[in-house]
């Protein structure tokens, strides 16, 4: 056995030697309370009931923290819930009682276990994000130099600033993640048990804090990330430093400033219902309404003519109409409500979250429509609906870089192959003509006595040609046609 001690230990001696010839005690037992140098040890270290009853530490003075706080007796568990050692009576009586409870060998062994699987799981995490991070900084500032040189000086300093603070926040981060390593290399080398258990905590600690680390994300939301989004967001930067600008939000705050990427031009839509006064331009990604032809209404689904596993569009939505976008059952598509559909509704001007959920026992489904709540503060004339494996997200998109999340929603496992679709216009509304009149042909036709109000306004006094379902093209006596564009992908 080694005999060294730390230069700043004090030495405590065996309680079991003679007064005048004690020796130093090489452990202490926590049980019996008293500390042995090595010949007195011997009886713990021979004696089966002793080796496995006996928990012994490192020399302790006497009055040292082997006792609970709370019942006065011996500490012989730890409580892997609260990571602490806790006594008999508060792993049967109190508080610990329903809690993961193991003995100081096995907690200390599972433990061990655990940061070795945490120090794989960070230097995975660490290297991988290291390189992720240096082509990310070098991208994001290969952009922002090129864009600076059209920007006046008082720019220039903002973009010193802001590259700055995310350097720092970037630094304190990484010595979050060093701070993880040396706690599990310390607690990794500490070969006592109580010692090491009375460690963990701390260590766990510091190991929770650096898994959560994102080294690609911004400045950390707080009083910096604010004034530096306040600064870069506002009239004065001129607008031949657009892309400057963007670049700079996109760096300081990720999470609500990222370009906008077009739809892939592959992307059309499918007509499955189809009022009259609905048409699609020849291309099939612009829909358009004409108000002396009846109801805005038609559902439609989203195809692609590369392939059916994409994930991602942008959509320009009616302001003041109905519509429901999102994933369905093929099945269901003519009334989505039915399910199983996940999608987000507006209806009257509120948003609500349609979702199926899944009865496994009784093998039915149920879809449910419930309100967003602040949904009002939500701008939804431009709305981005992305896929990521069973995961649904809607996001709202202004101008040409802010990106605010509008809801997730989780998809069943049983719904692993839903089409992408849009519904505009409310289910089942007729349309009841209130004014007449006459085409050259003698053909009546009627007139809708409101004025169809729609976020992209008046495209054009005649319909574009070609249409996928052209109007009669005689001429109107009484009135003139007039279209709308409506819905058009992004």
């Amino acid at each position: 056995m080694d005999d060294s001690k730390p230069n700043n230990m004090p030495v405590i001696f065996c309680e079991m030697c003679p007064e005048e010839d004690r020796k130093p005690a090489r452990k202490t037992c926590m049980k019996c309370e008293i500390s042995m140098c090595v010949q007195h040890l011997q009886a713990h270290l021979t004696t089966p009931v002793l080796l496995q009853t006996h928990p012994l530490t490192d020399p302790m003075a006497s009055g040292g923290a082997t006792k609970c706080p709370e019942h006065g007796k011996l500490v012989e568990y730890y409580c892997l819930d609260d990571l602490t050692c806790v006594c008999v009576s508060c792993a049967i009586e109190d508080q610990h009682r329903l809690h993961n409870m193991k003995t100081f060998s096995t907690a200390h062994k599972e433990l061990l276990e655990k940061l070795s699987a945490d120090q794989k799981e960070l230097l995975f995490k660490t290297d991988d994000d290291n390189v992720s991070l240096e082509k990310w900084e070098k991208n994001e500032n290969k952009k922002a130099t090129k864009a600076s040189v059209r920007l006046i000086e008082a720019i220039s300093n903002l973009r010193d600033l802001t590259l700055a603070s995310v350097q720092t926040s970037v630094s304190a981060r990484m010595v979050s993640i060093q701070t993880s390593k040396n706690s599990i290399q310390a607690a990794q080398n500490e070969k006592d048990t109580y010692r090491f258990l009375q460690m963990y905590s701390q260590v766990h600690q510091d190991v929770e804090k650096a898994k959560v680390v994102d080294l690609r994300k911004g400045l950390e939301p707080g009083s910096d990330q604010d004034k530096l989004v306040k600064e870069i967001d506002g009239e004065t930067i001129i607008k031949q430093a657009a892309d400057f600008w963007g670049s700079l939000l996109m760096m300081v705050d990720p999470k609500h400033h990222q370009e906008i990427i077009p739809t892939s031009e592959d992307l059309f839509f499918e007509p499955v219902t189809f009022s009259p006064a609905i048409s699609l331009s020849s291309d099939k990604r612009e829909v358009f309404f004409n108000s002396r032809m009846g109801q805005c209404s038609a559902t439609l689904l989203i195809q692609s003519t590369a392939s059916d596993d994409f994930n991602r569009w942008i959509i320009s939505l009616p302001e003041d109409d109905d519509w429901i976008i999102g994933l369905c059952d093929t099945q269901c598509v003519k009334n989505v409500k039915n399910g199983p559909v996940y999608g987000l509704s507006c209806e009257d001007n509120k948003l609500s979250v349609l979702s199926t959920e899944y009865d496994e026992e009784q093998k039915t489904q149920k879809t449910s429509s419930e309100f967003l709540p602040n949904a009002e503060a939500i701008s939804t004339e431009t709305v981005e609906v992305v896929r990521d494996s069973s995961v649904l997200s809607f996001y709202s998109r202004s101008g040409q870089y802010h990106k605010q999340l509008i809801l997730s929603l989780n998809i069943s496992p049983n719904d692993q192959v839903l089409k992408h679709f849009v519904k505009l216009g409310k289910d089942n509304v007729h349309f009841t003509p209130e004014n007449q009149w006459k085409s050259s042909c003698g053909t009546n036709h009627s007139l809708q006595n409101r004025r169809h109000k729609m976020s992209l306004g008046v495209l054009t006094q005649h319909l574009p040609q070609p249409l996928s379902q052209p109007l009669p093209s005689c001429p109107i006596i009484g009135g003139i046609s007039t279209t709308w564009l409506i819905c058009k992908f992004v």
